[in-house]
């Protein structure tokens, strides 16, 4: 009787009188596209004191959230149980195949809003569309049905090269959050800084936690003859295990997960620097001052790395409750390892023909530990070389082979091609633009990306779960920095992995972000503005 009546209630809120139309952007501009839109006439104003109706432990913690976001419409809310105003927001758990894990029915009349989902993640991106949907304190009539395309719907941060504050990291996952996107990658250890607190081994934090001096410029000037400049200020910080805590707790409540990354057996300078025994040489080691790829990395050969890792990973995992966690796997040279006689030795025991092997090895040992406590590992792409791990996701970053490649031996693959999903490229070939690594990626291309390459069939496109924008920090000192390089082009990520394929259109898309930035900029976001010369 119950249900009866739930249905029976839903119904009399979201009935319609009036004609229904497609939407136009003008009148509904959410970012990423809605699979279906269709608005009424009329509009629902809202008063002062709007009711969150919600009754399951999920739905009270939508509910919590929304009320936050409320006020940022100078709009005051209550959450309760029940309600007969008509100034109200029902969230309402259902059981509706069609909608999948994460999607949600938005539809708003004179009675209220309401939004119908399977699980929280669905219940709260309904309310980030219906959010969207406010000009002042109204929302047009609407019927709204929507689902993401992809699983995976990823942003990245490289807070090795730079660090930004906690409060940033809260502020970039709420941007996420927005856009509908559900995975933070958060990059955490590099040559340049080891960013995470490991109580077993306070050199991290001590040593590895910082450098010396920072290159200044940009560091491939050496290939132009000009000798190197450093700031000589030392750089650096780490983040508290609490302060990892919260801030898992804030994304996981804003239905991000957060996937750590400890980079893997390259990269690994800034480890080498506070504890040198890791590596092949012995040291002595420095945190690296500039950017790049370098020689030092964990030694393969020696059973004290894989003790050292193991123990990083049994403080990293009770931290994040992910499945997947990033173990890198890219850049690593075998300079070292050719010469090292313990890896020489590794090898002889283990039958590997070469270096490229080892790192399998590596990797595969790795991979075995991390399944042993119920998490899956990601890698970049590199960890095809030598025999790809048994039970490895692959990162395709050096364009989209390696996931090719990987969805071809049935592994699933997550797609971040740097062509279209690198934001440290430029986005203008001016020189007013800031100092970047390189490259060249507009708006326009990261939207015209398409994440499953034509040469897979229909079989191994299922293992594409779906596509990353990467955030390498390198020349990116600020947070501001960071939002100019990521935003709006963030924003044309998340449609390419939310909005159907055969609904995406990138003048539909210039014409909903010019409310977009609106958006932007009340959500103080210090975006670029390349794309407005097209509004």
């Amino acid at each position: 009787m119950k249900k009866v009546y739930t249905i029976l209630f839903l119904f009399a809120l979201t009935g319609f009188t009036g004609r229904f139309n497609q939407a136009d952007p003008k009148t509904v501009s959410i970012v990423p596209k809605p699979v279906s839109v269709s608005v009424g006439s009329g509009s629902k104003k809202w008063s002062g004191n709007v009711v969150v109706v919600a009754r399951s432990k999920d739905e009270k913690q939508v509910a919590t959230i929304l009320q936050e976001l409320l006020q940022t419409k100078k709009l005051k809310a209550s959450v309760k149980d029940k309600s007969s105003d008509k100034n109200k927001i029902v969230l309402s758990t259902v059981n509706d195949p069609a909608l999948g894990k994460e999607g949600y029915k938005l539809s708003v009349n004179d009675n209220g809003a309401v939004i119908q989902a399977n699980s929280g993640a669905g219940l709260f991106y309904g309310t980030q569309s219906l959010l969207q949907l406010f000009t002042g304190t109204e929302t047009p009539f609407v019927e709204i049905t929507d689902y993401p395309r992809f699983a995976y719907r990823g942003l990245h941060l490289d807070v090795g090269r730079h660090m930004f504050p906690p409060a940033f990291i809260k502020k970039y996952i709420d941007l996420l959050a927005h856009h509908k996107m559900n995975r933070f990658h958060w990059h955490l250890t590099e040559d340049q800084g080891w960013r995470i607190e490991i109580k077993k081994y306070p050199k991290l934090q001590e040593v590895a936690a910082y450098r010396k001096e920072t290159v200044i410029g940009h560091a491939a000037t050496r290939t132009r003859g000009e000798k190197k400049q450093y700031d000589g200020q030392r750089y650096g910080g780490y983040y508290t295990q609490e302060e990892v805590k919260d801030i898992v707790k804030y994304a996981a409540d804003r239905h991000v997960t957060v996937i750590p990354e400890i980079e893997l057996p390259g990269h690994a300078q800034a480890a080498l620097a506070a504890y040198p025994n890791l590596g092949c040489t012995g040291g002595p080691y420095e945190t690296a001052t500039t950017w790049g790829v370098f020689n030092d990395v964990f030694c393969a050969g020696k059973e004290e790395t894989f003790t050292f890792l193991q123990d990083v990973f049994n403080e990293v995992l009770p931290l994040f409750p992910s499945t997947y966690i990033h173990i890198g796997g890219d850049e690593c040279p075998k300079t070292r390892w050719k010469e090292c006689p313990h890896c020489q030795k590794r090898m002889e025991t283990e039958k590997l023909k070469d270096t490229h092997e080892l790192q399998s090895y590596f990797i595969q040992r790795m991979e075995k530990y991390l399944n042993s406590k119920g998490r899956q590992i990601i890698g970049w792409d590199e960890i095809l070389e030598g025999g790809l791990a048994p039970n490895a996701t692959v990162m395709s970053w050096r364009g989209e082979e390696g996931g090719i490649a990987a969805a071809r031996q049935n592994h699933d693959v997550i797609m971040t091609p740097g062509n279209w999903c690198y934001f440290d490229h430029y986005q203008d070939t001016t020189k007013k633009e800031p100092l970047a690594i390189g490259g060249y990626t507009t708006v326009k291309e990261v939207y015209g990306y398409e994440p499953v390459p034509p040469q897979l069939n229909e079989t191994e496109a299922k293992h594409v779960l779906g596509a990353q924008g990467n955030v390498w920090t390198e020349y990116m000192k600020t947070s501001n920095y960071v939002e100019y390089m990521v935003y709006p082009r963030a924003s044309a990520m998340a449609e390419v992995v939310w909005s159907p394929k055969e609904s995406r259109n990138y003048d539909d898309f210039v014409q909903r972000m010019k409310t977009h930035v609106k958006r932007l900029e009340e959500w103080g976001v210090n975006y670029a503005k390349h794309i407005e010369k097209e509004f």
